[in-house]
């Protein structure tokens, strides 16, 4: 075991479901042509003035609310100073001192069954920069401005986090937080959702927090995950090889799977935060504060509850289930249709999830709804089709987009349960295979899955196993 142990905090920036940005009425719409989504006001030209976008403090608080913060009364924006090209005002209009929530927590449920509470430092917001594009001109670096001023909530842990796996593990928590209360869509293709790493280590029950770099480029969950362990990995070598860590940003490789250098890290005061003068500090009344916290929807904890109390799913099911609010969704629709509620968990946690991860699909984009896998369960509960026929039908379904019952009947899968036809199967199969009977008899009970197997390929699948195994059981007693 190491000598040391990692002490970890993230910064997660996501953007806020608006149409308009923060400080104008410019569109946040993704994929539009550069620098086509902006106005004086993103781009800081002289005379203009920023207003706070009332949706944007709404949804703000709503998602701080979400995550067990308390909310400020008093707010006001400030100015973080810095020069780079994506930046058009030389400043980022964010919150310093005072920003909109603190002292908040999420509850994750670790591999290993443990719960543990990481602890929420503040979330507060602010304006997004530009984006550079390094590889369109051969004469330099492209700037487009469309993401200029769009709304972002920053949320900010405490260094709870003592390992890469909790580290993941609160991310999928956190994005399905923001995802179930309707605040972003977190999509990190678009980069609605960035996340940057804090990490250090120290010696083992030191109190003192080692040297930490922060680590960005980050566009996965398990780039964070794996770039932790690089990470962690390094600076022990560093250690050990009695040289110091030193404090800098590093950039995440994912092809080659290190962090390299980028900059020594500046200090906050670098950045020569004052008052935004043209964004007087405002109140936030507790009763509009109250009123956002009523209209919030079934949060991710609660949903897993209600899982398992009324659909009687382990804790185990209902945390996967409740783990994206697309997949919940999608599961109580197909339980509207169905007897079983514990079939259709099984059916989407292991088959339906296993073919859409062959087709590189998932939950939200296959053309398949819970409807055409409730018809196909419906098939399987009244005994039209075996379960091992189900999945046969299953990709048939995916591929051609047609219904359960239809594949069925095209193709004559449908169950056999006529108990004379069965009979007559079950002898000949008994008899063709004398010596495996003779063991079952004997007391080798094993020996009944060989012979239900066979009967089962005599059939082609199609005839109920329960059935089955009541005739042969039958036939070799006798």
């Amino acid at each position: 075991m190491s000598n040391y142990e990692p002490v970890i905090g993230l910064e997660v920036h996501v953007q806020l479901k608006t149409k308009s940005k923060i400080f104008c009425s410019c569109s946040t719409e993704f994929g539009a042509e550069p620098n086509t989504n902006t106005c004086p006001v993103c781009l800081g030209l002289p005379g203009s003035l920023p207003v706070l976008n009332k949706r944007v403090l709404e949804l703000g608080i709503r998602a701080a609310l979400a995550f067990n913060c308390n909310i400020a009364e008093r707010l006001k924006f400030d100015r973080k100073n810095y020069f780079y090209p994506d930046l058009p005002k030389a400043y980022q209009i964010s919150q310093f001192d005072k920003p909109l929530s603190f002292k908040g927590f999420l509850n994750v449920a670790l591999k290993s069954g443990e719960a543990k509470r990481i602890g929420i430092t503040r979330a507060h917001l602010e304006e997004d920069a530009g984006k550079m594009i390094h590889d369109q001109s051969p004469d330099g670096s492209l700037v487009d401005y469309n993401r200029t001023g769009t709304p972002l909530l920053e949320i900010v842990s405490e260094p709870d986090i003592t390992s890469p796996e909790e580290a993941y593990v609160y991310l999928k928590q956190l994005k399905a937080i923001l995802e179930y209360a309707e605040v972003s869509d977190c999509n990190m293709q678009e980069g609605s959702l960035r996340c940057d790493a804090n990490i250090s280590i120290r010696p083992v029950g030191q109190k003192e927090l080692g040297t930490k770099t922060e680590i960005k480029n980050l566009n996965s969950f398990r780039a964070v995950q794996k770039s932790l362990e690089y990470e962690i990995k390094r600076q022990e070598e560093t250690l050990l090889n009695g040289e110091r860590i030193i404090q800098e940003t590093r950039l995440w490789n994912d092809e080659k799977g290190t962090t390299l250098s980028m900059r020594s890290k500046e200090e906050a005061h670098d950045y020569r935060y004052f008052p935004e003068p043209d964004l007087v500090p405002f109140t936030v009344s507790r009763e509009v504060v109250k009123k956002i916290e009523e209209e919030l929807p079934e949060l991710p904890e609660a949903r897993k509850n209600r899982f398992k109390e009324s659909y009687e799913l382990s804790d185990y099911d209902a945390l996967n289930l409740v783990a994206e609010k697309s997949l919940a969704d999608f599961y109580e629709e197909t339980c509207k249709s169905i007897k079983d509620p514990k079939l259709a968990s099984n059916w989407i946690q292991s088959e339906l999830l296993g073919q859409l991860n062959v087709r590189k699909e998932t939950i939200s984009t296959t053309s398949l709804s819970p409807q055409d896998l409730s018809g196909l369960i419906q098939l399987i509960e009244n005994k039209t089709i075996s379960g091992k026929i189900a999945k046969e039908v299953l990709p048939e379904m995916l591929s051609s987009g047609k219904s359960a019952g239809e594949i069925v009947k095209e193709k004559g899968l449908v169950q056999i349960t006529d108990t004379g036809a069965i009979e007559k199967i079950v002898e000949k199969v008994i008899e063709a295979n004398e010596k495996v009977a003779g063991d079952y008899r004997s007391g080798k009970n094993a020996a009944l899955g060989f012979l239900v197997g066979q009967v089962m390929k005599e059939t082609k699948g199609k005839a109920n196993p329960g059935l089955v195994n009541q005739l042969l059981k039958k036939k070799l007693s006798s």
